[in-house]
């Protein structure tokens, strides 16, 4: 086993994913380097219309060349790196499962903890890694000490695990869950935040708040909204699934007390992985959702005892905050937007089609909708996918109804331009 053991140290493999050996460093470290030399002086949103640079990165990908997917909403691909680091650890722990993973790859979580505390602006002590932001969010919601009577705000346009979740307290715990609703988009955050506050009551404990609304990508003030219901004393629990590496932002400055994100969104780690954030000194009153010995401990780590766990994982999002470092929060903010902007602006003057989703860069970045008179989402859904093998997603929500369309960084410009030119067409049919 001492064999063993020193010859994987001299392959990298025990290395991890924070180290010099790590897969980052040996696959594309050099040549994103490279391509970061020749646009280093410029600002975000020029790199952001930068084809060369980009294609650096889109390079890293290994997306179907049979297939256009612009449903990075639902879920990302994962760069190369990613996936070799979850297949090579995965490899690795099934040589010897309860001692690579338990007395090796373990070691691993809490330089993990770290680099996600930085990349999130925030304590190390605050961050608990799971698998999923419904698994985050659920946590507190389930978490919490609310009674019968007691009030929580939230809005018919979240998303429906979490919309769920509270009912089912509502249900088993006689607590009133009240819906407000919006017709987006909507460019007036006081409109917003007044929504919220004219909902409030003196019985109201939560406000629960989308950052960004999956459905459209209506980009939500919370700040804003966590300044005002703090004024009451109220608490706010943030759904970040759809902004966290994707938006130029640290948990902090939302000043929300709790905190959840899919980190294989718009981080692009491997899924099946999240990210659960509480405000330090809140961490103590809130219950494991999985059973802990020490349940009302101040030690975000309670939030973690989900048994036997998928380590390769781990060293997978450790590859994935790599990728993202090498980036850069803002310029893949500024490439994402502008790649929304690039397809939505060309469409929105074609006849008999409407863009649901505002282009203002405060209410809007990678996710949009679009419909065409005359046709349901889910018509206008298959139509791109069966005549030109572009995959959206049909929405049919509430008061929304549209298709979403979420570009990525390895989408390609010529790609957009496939889609402009399918909704042009399709659009003239009707």
């Amino acid at each position: 086993m001492y064999q063993r053991r020193k010859f994987l140290q001299q392959a990298g493999l025990l290395a991890g994913a924070f180290s010099a050996g790590s897969l980052f460093n040996q696959l594309h470290a050099a040549e994103i380097e490279h391509a970061e030399k020749r646009i280093k002086n410029l600002s975000a949103e020029d790199v952001a219309a930068d084809e060369d640079y980009w294609s650096v990165i889109q390079q890293a990908f290994t997306v179907s060349p049979n297939i256009i997917n612009l449903n990075n909403g639902g879920v990302s691909p994962s760069p190369r790196v990613v996936q070799e680091a979850v297949e090579r650890y995965n490899k690795l722990s099934n040589e010897g499962p309860s001692y690579y993973m338990w007395r090796i790859l373990d070691q691993g979580r809490e330089p993990l903890r770290q680099k996600l505390a930085e990349l999130a602006g925030c304590n190390p002590e605050e961050v608990a890694i799971n698998r999923n932001a419904t698994e985050a969010l659920n946590t507190v919601i389930f978490g919490l000490e609310l009674k019968a009577g007691d009030e929580v705000i939230g809005t018919k346009q979240d998303y429906p695990n979490m919309i769920n979740a509270w009912r089912q307290r509502e249900q088993r715990d006689g607590i009133k869950y009240n819906q407000i609703s919006f017709n987006f988009p909507i460019e007036n955050d006081e409109e917003i935040v007044s929504a919220y506050e004219k909902a409030i009551t003196p019985k109201t404990k939560i406000i629960h708040v989308t950052h960004i609304i999956n459905w459209v990508g209506q980009i939500m003030p919370v700040k804003k909204i966590a300044q005002m219901a703090h004024k009451y004393g109220i608490e706010v629990i943030c759904d970040s699934a759809h902004s966290f590496a994707l938006l130029d932002y640290k948990i902090p400055d939302l000043e929300c007390d709790y905190w959840g994100t899919s980190l294989h969104k718009f981080l692009s780690a491997p899924i099946g992985s999240g990210m659960l954030w509480i405000k330090k000194e809140k961490i103590e009153k809130i219950w494991p959702l999985v059973c802990n010995d020490k349940p009302r401990s101040a030690d975000i780590r309670k939030f973690e005892t989900l048994g036997t766990r998928s380590f390769p994982i781990e060293q997978g999002i450790g590859e994935a905050v790599n990728f993202q470092n090498a980036i850069g929060n803002k310029r893949k903010e500024e490439r994402i937007r502008y790649l929304k902007n690039y397809w939505a602006e060309r469409v929105s003057v074609i006849p008999k089609v409407k863009i649901n989703t505002s282009f203002k860069p405060q209410y809007s970045c990678s996710i949009c909708g679009v419909s065409i008179d005359g046709m349901t989402p889910g018509e206008l859904d298959s139509s791109l996918f069966n005549t030109y093998k572009i995959h959206t997603v049909g929405i049919v929500w509430e008061n929304i109804s549209c298709v979403r369309i979420t570009p990525h960084v390895y989408t390609r410009i010529e790609d957009l331009n496939k889609l402009v030119r399918a909704i042009d067409e399709i659009a003239k049919k009707k």
